[in-house]
């Protein structure tokens, strides 16, 4: 079984997730530190509940979920992994974080292209990567059949959806993704969206303003 701790970091209030499994094997979702004290804190609970990391894994690569990459990489030796597309919003990373006045003196670059529908696997544990572009170029959920839930990064939040006026943006590609690769999940899916609390698909598809379907 697949636990799932949350920690949200950075100005933006990203989440990160760790996920581990009985095998003490684990992986870092969207790794949001900014600061040493969030550097430790997310140090303090791989160490303290005897982890190993394994892998580093982006939903996609706008600066908030990118800027603790470079950091967990060096202290764990970790490649990471995101898709193809995710690659070009890498290229001015270190600049377009300094517009929100952040540093960024290092961007870990990927390692390891994820293809649609790839497993992705850790211990005992299996995510399958889906291919959810619209919110940003290279959007992937990662869903867990066996513990029934899906990370959304930010292409689906409680109640709420992913912005589209950013670059690489495109609200009717965002509804299709959603649609055709969220909502066809089952109901009870838990949702653990990239900020704020997590949700369920069932509960989305009849209550969200943007991409509700009804019951």
């Amino acid at each position: 079984m697949i636990t799932i701790k949350r920690f949200p970091f950075n100005a933006f209030q990203v989440n990160t997730y760790v996920l581990n499994d009985e095998t003490g094997e684990c992986v870092i979702i969207d790794a949001g530190m900014q600061e040493t004290s969030e550097e430790d804190e997310i140090a303090g609970y791989i160490e303290g509940n005897r982890l190993k990391p394994v892998m580093l894994l982006n939903t996609h690569t706008h600066i908030d979920h990118i800027l603790g990459n470079a950091f967990l990489a060096e202290k764990y030796n970790l490649q990471l992994a995101a898709h193809r597309d995710a690659e070009k919003l890498m290229t001015n990373a270190g600049a377009y974080a300094m517009t929100f006045g952040i540093s960024l003196p290092e961007v870990k670059n990927i390692d390891r292209f994820l293809e649609d529908g790839e497993k992705i696997k850790f211990g005992s544990s299996t995510l399958e990567t889906l291919f959810t572009p619209g919110h940003a170029d290279g959007s992937v959920c990662f869903y867990s059949a066996k513990d029934n839930f899906v990370i959304t990064g930010d292409v689906l939040f409680n109640q709420s959806i992913g912005r589209t006026d950013l670059p690489t943006g495109d609200y009717d590609l965002l509804q299709k993704s959603i649609w055709e690769r969220l909502f066809i999940l089952p109901d009870e899916t838990v949702v653990y969206s990239g900020h704020g609390p997590e949700t369920t698909i069932g509960f989305e598809k009849v209550n969200n303003p943007f991409v509700a379907i009804g019951t």
